[in-house]
């Protein structure tokens, strides 16, 4: 219990203390106009206030991330909450600040727009596609994970709404109304509602956990986890199928910890700020809220069973995160908590689902200047949803594995853009510089040992990742011509 009190004070002490330290970098000015005063449009530059920004912010970003990927990584033990606070920390929270507080600075654009303006075209068209396919990953595997959830309820069991395509279907459906819509005509009026509910039922989990969680004594001590659960003796590779911490967890967990993915969404939000100060709460504090939220299940993960890593993994081969999501929902709160386990599953990941696709349409409408009419929003929405729905009939583990390496990729790309921009200003940029070396890393040790990549042993795998590293590294050093603080 310890580990989980300590991993939420640096989470809160990090907003407290590092975040001013990072908005001192990052030039914020009260007194600019932004790009929702300046640009309104009644569709995508709308005013919001930063409290619904905040709540609209969070739930974007988070669907199940949070939730999901923390329950994978508790197989992992008690690190898994440490990866979640240090890689918030020093890298997530300021990848999701610096992606929105360079949308403000930039009336409003996509980030591969501003790549193109900060770099060049090339590193513009690289993380143009990747920020493309990774929308569309989302948007596909948040179809089909909501729908498998609601055709399999019993409630439906022998009716029309327990098929998987009438669901398909219908979630599509919202989609595109969601997609094609105003942003105050769904999103700005629902959200906040959902982002509440989130918040409640993430305190009723941890209260219910820590007050009767069987297995909490393992969640303190990182190393005797490992060394009673684990059926090998090498602490690198304490997953229970020998799965490697580095670098695989990194990828398990990313929403809680880091996620390209929510660069996508800072955009959108970014486009409705009325002021510059409101950035650090809404982008900072939000990605802090995700951190707790996944810290909490991970903590549930690792100590709601009695059994350890073999009953959790066995539960998630029967069912998925889902199930287990579920499982401890009710076990812990009753009725209340199955209504919330289902909402969790399924309206969550709809609501990031639905911003993705609408995040896509923004992002190519702004790289080819494309005006944002309704006719061209329909013409763009149709088959971007038409090919994602031929998506479904794919394998979901196959898109899950892409979406994760993608979504690495570019939470990687977008602290280069980040280090870039504060160069430029003359400021600290090693607070984002370092952690996009130590992202390259894991991307290229990843792809070159999944087998989605090049499938390559993983000594050989690592060592190609930690040597792109130290070449990223010294590029930097060279860049800076030996000064460890920009002038």
């Amino acid at each position: 219990m310890t580990l989980f009190f300590i991993s939420i004070a640096l989470l809160i002490l990090g907003y407290v203390f590092y975040g001013p330290f990072v908005e001192k970098q990052a030039g914020i000015d009260p007194n600019l106009p932004t790009p929702q005063q300046r640009l309104n449009d009644g569709v995508d530059y709308v005013a919001i206030s930063p409290a619904r920004a905040f709540l609209i912010q969070f739930l974007n970003i988070a669907g199940v991330g949070p939730i999901f990927g923390p329950i994978l990584g508790a197989l992992y033990g008690p690190i898994a909450l440490v990866w979640i606070v240090i890689g918030n920390v020093l890298g997530g929270a300021l990848h999701d600040y610096f992606s929105g507080v360079m949308s403000l600075k930039e009336d409003g654009k996509s980030l591969p727009e501003i790549a193109g303006q900060y770099y060049n075209v090339v590193f513009k068209g690289i993380m143009l596609i990747f920020t493309a396919m990774l929308l569309f990953f989302v948007g596909v595997v948040f179809i089909m994970s909501p729908a498998g959830l609601l055709s399999n309820l019993s409630y439906f069991e022998g009716t029309i709404f327990g098929g998987n395509t009438f669901w398909v279907l219908v979630i599509l459906g919202y989609y595109f109304l969601a997609t094609l819509l105003p942003i105050d005509k769904i999103i700005t009026k629902l959200y906040p509602v959902f982002g509440l509910l989130m918040i409640v039922m993430t305190t009723l989990i941890a209260g219910a956990i820590l007050l009767e969680g069987p297995h909490l004594a393992q969640v303190n001590d990182v190393f005797s986890y490992f060394t009673n659960h684990a059926d090998h003796d090498d602490l690198l590779t304490p997953n229970p199928d020998g799965l490697p911490v580095w670098p695989l967890l990194f990828l398990t967990i990313t929403c809680g910890a880091i996620s390209g993915f929510h660069s996508t969404q800072s955009p959108m939000i970014a486009r409705c700020l009325t002021n510059e100060k409101y950035a650090r709460p809404v982008f900072y504090g939000a990605m802090v809220c995700e951190g707790i939220v996944a810290c909490v299940w991970a903590l549930a993960g690792i100590a709601a069973f009695p059994g350890g890593y073999l009953e959790l993994k066995a539960m998630i081969a029967q069912g998925g995160p889902g199930l287990v999501v579920n499982h401890i929902a009710t076990s812990y709160l009753g009725v209340i908590g199955g209504v919330m386990a289902i909402l969790a599953v399924a309206v969550f990941p709809i609501t990031s689902g639905d911003t993705a696709f609408r995040s896509l349409r923004l992002t190519i409408m702004d790289a080819f200047k494309i005006s944002q009419s309704v006719r061209n929003r329909l013409f763009l929405s149709v088959p971007i949803l038409g090919i994602a729905y031929l998506m479904t009939f794919l394998d979901f583990s196959l898109i899950w594995r892409y979406f994760a390496f993608s979504n690495m990729l570019l939470s990687t790309s977008v602290l280069w853009l980040a280090t870039k921009y504060l160069f430029d200003r003359g400021t600290f940029h090693w607070i984002v510089s370092l952690p996009a070396v130590v992202g390259t890393a894991v991307s290229v040790s990843y792809i070159m040992t999944d087998s989605i990549g090049f499938n390559f042993p993983e000594q050989y795998s690592n060592m190609i990742g930690v040597v792109t590293a130290v070449v990223c590294m010294i590029g930097l050093l060279k860049a800076n011509k030996g000064r460890l603080i920009a002038a």
